[in-house]
């Protein structure tokens, strides 16, 4: 993956080696979040327009160059990505502005945008071989996970505050999630998920937490 230079700390700027850290920074503990630094002089004579323009990948992975995947890695067999864009004329003069666009993300498999970062996971998880992905969730990140790693055969363990709304619940039960209910806040449900990472090794979905997963939302921009 030589696209990928390294993790920097944002509180910090330590910089880290991906083989180095698996999450966060170690000076700071689950605050340090880290950003991934790219080599965009490599990506820039890999991913030039022309190759772009004729590239028929119509998802996410037309823009692999640009995450933190190696060329090869499987990908989800579902389509991320490559939603319609629409012209909102009415909203855009009601708002005074002159362009307005929308961005239908609820085409995604799970109809989120956290499908894009869950895509990213997957792959990442299927990189290091893990075979159990876990997340704290109380709605759509939890269902995009899910549906994603349903999707490859991996198993998620989603853990919930037991408040979280049963039509939520249904819909990770449906794509076969084991879901831990919390008696407790969300907090405490993140905290849960955090340990079991830990203590099992399970490969964290969480995007307060893991620093690849933001990298996934980006794609909507592009």
């Amino acid at each position: 993956m030589d696209h990928v230079q390294g993790l920097k700390c944002m509180i910090c700027g330590a910089e880290y080696g991906m083989d180095e850290v698996m999450y966060v920074c170690p000076k700071h503990g689950d605050e340090g979040i880290l950003d991934v630094v790219y080599d965009y002089g490599l990506i820039g004579r890999r991913l030039t327009r022309e190759k772009l323009a004729a590239d028929p990948t119509d998802s996410i992975w037309r823009y692999k160059p640009l995450l933190p995947v190696e060329a090869d890695s499987p990908v989800p067999p579902l389509q991320v990505g490559w939603t319609p864009l629409y012209r909102a004329r009415r909203l855009a003069e009601q708002l005074g502005l002159q362009h307005l666009w929308i961005k239908d993300d609820g085409r995604n498999p799970t109809a989120s945008f956290k499908d894009r970062a869950s895509a990213v996971g997957v792959v990442k998880a299927m990189e290091l071989g893990r075979d159990i992905i876990t997340a704290a969730s109380t709605g759509n990140a939890a269902s995009s996970l899910s549906g994603l790693s349903a999707s490859v055969g991996i198993k998620n363990m989603i853990f919930v505050p037991e408040t979280a709304p049963q039509a939520k619940i249904a819909q990770l039960l449906v794509f076969g999630a084991t879901v831990i209910a919390v008696k407790g806040t969300y907090d405490q449900a993140f905290d849960l998920c955090l340990a079991a990472t830990k203590e099992y090794g399970w490969y964290c979905r969480n995007t307060a937490y893991n620093p690849y997963l933001s990298e996934g939302k980006k794609t909507a921009a592009l």
